[in-house]
C-alpha cells in the first residue's frame, strides 16, 4: 500500500483501560482483509500480550525499533516499548497509567520528526485520567499542536480538527470549549484561518483541485437576518467575503439544520461548523464506523478513530475495529499520496 522501504505508521497505545489496545489487536489480526499498511504500536509489550490473551486472540508480538516494524508486520504485531509496565485492568481508570499514555503520544511524534515513522494514528485517550500527570490540554488535537510547535519550531502550526468519512467531511471552527463560550471565541480571523488551512490541506493532502467549503451560521436559521443574533452578519459573512476574495470557494452562512441531507451534501466538499457538536453530530450519525479524525494544519500526518475509550467494551471482545482500520488506511493515503 505504501512506497517500498517507506517508514511504517506509528500507533499510540491510548488509554490502557479503554478499547484502543483491543481494536489495535483486532485490526492486526485482520490486517490482510482490512488492507492495512505496516504499523507499530508504542506500548508495554507485556500489557499488549495480556490484553490479547484476555480477548482470546492469537496475536504474536515482537518488541522492535520503529525502523524494524515493516520487516515484522506480516508475521507479528510490532511493539515499540514505552519503558513503563502497565497493568491490564479494562474499564478501570488508573492514574498510574497516565505517564505511559502521554509518553506514547510524545514518542510517536518524535518518531515522525526523526523520520522513523511516516505518520501517526492515535488511539482514544481519557483526558481526565491524565490530568494528575500534568496533562493540561482540552484534547488530543491541542496537545499535538503543542508538540508540533515544540519539535518543528520553524514550521507553521495551527491544528484544525476534521472528521472525514466516505459521505461527509466536517471541520469545527471552535473545538473543545463550552457552548456558552463559543460566541465570544468566534472571530472573523479565526474563521478565515481555519478555512484557509482546511482548503490548503484538502488540496495538498486530499487532492481536491478547488474544494467547496460550506460554512454554517451560528444561530438557528443562520440568524434570520439578525432576528436571532447578529454573529452571521457581523462575523461570519465578512469572513466568507474575505475568503472568496482570496479565491477560496466558500459559501454561507447556511442554516445547519438543512445542510446535511443527501441532496445538500452534493453541493459542497466540506462543512465548517461554528462549534463542535454542530458538525460532529451529523458526521458521526452518518458514518460512525467509517469516519476518521484527521488533524489538519500540522507538519505531520495524524489520524484517529472517530470514537472514545468505550470503557464498557474494553476487554470484552465486542469492540469494533472499523474506525481504527479506516484511520490507518487514511494515514497511509495522506502520508503516501498517489501510492495507496
Amino acid at each position: 500500500m505504501a512506497k517500498r522501504n517507506a517508514p511504517p505508521l506509528a500507533v499510540t497505545c491510548g488509554e490502557p483501560a479503554g478499547i484502543g489496545p483491543d481494536i489495535t489487536l483486532f485490526a492486526w489480526a485482520s490486517r490482510k482483509d482490512l488492507r492495512l499498511p505496516a504499523f507499530y504500536v508504542r506500548a508495554d509489550p507485556g500489557f499488549m500480550a495480556r490484553r490479547a490473551k484476555r480477548l482470546g486472540l492469537n496475536v504474536p508480538l515482537q518488541a522492535v525499533e520503529p525502523e524494524e516494524a515493516g520487516a515484522y508486520f506480516d508475521k507479528c504485531l510490532p511493539v515499540v516499548p514505552t519503558g513503563e509496565a502497565v497493568a491490564d485492568n479494562p474499564g478501570v481508570e488508573e492514574e498510574e497509567t497516565a505517564g505511559s499514555v502521554i509518553a506514547s503520544i510524545r514518542e510517536c511524534v518524535q518518531d515522525v520528526r526523526t523520520g522513523r515513522a511516516a505518520g501517526i494514528v492515535t488511539n482514544p485517550i481519557n483526558k481526565a485520567a491524565l490530568y494528575g500527570a500534568g496533562f493540561r490540554y482540552p484534547g488530543h488535537t491541542e496537545y499535538l499542536g503543542h508538540l508540533a510547535a515544540e519539535m518543528w519550531p520553524d514550521a507553521p502550526c495551527k491544528p484544525v480538527m476534521m472528521i472525514a468519512g466516505p459521505e461527509l467531511m466536517v471541520v469545527p471552527v471552535t473545538i473543545h470549549i463550552a457552548l456558552k463560550d463559543v460566541p465570544g471565541a468566534l472571530t472573523r480571523d479565526l474563521i478565515i484561518e481555519t478555512a484557509r488551512i482546511t482548503a490548503r490541506d484538502m488540496v495538498d493532502r486530499f487532492g481536491f483541485a478547488r474544494p467547496r467549503l460550506a460554512l454554517c451560521g451560528l444561530n438557528p436559521h443562520a440568524g434570520e437576518g439578525g432576528a436571532m443574533g447578529r454573529e452571521e452578519q457581523e462575523i461570519i459573512e465578512p469572513a466568507i467575503s474575505a475568503l472568496r476574495a482570496e479565491g477560496i470557494d466558500a459559501t454561507g452562512p447556511h442554516p445547519a439544520d438543512t445542510l446535511f441531507h443527501p441532496e445538500a451534501r452534493k453541493t459542497y466538499d466540506c462543512v465548517l461548523g461554528m462549534y463542535h457538536d454542530q458538525v460532529l453530530v451529523p458526521a458521526k450519525t452518518i458514518g460512525f464506523d467509517e469516519s476518521v479524525n484527521v488533524t489538519l494544519g500540522l507538519p505531520f500526518v495524524r489520524t484517529s478513530p472517530d470514537h472514545g475509550t468505550a470503557y464498557g467494551l474494553a476487554g470484552t471482545g465486542k469492540a469494533r475495529s472499523d474506525s481504527f482500520a479506516a484511520a490507518v488506511r487514511m494515514a497511509a493515503v495522506l502520508a503516501f499520496p498517489g501510492t495507496v
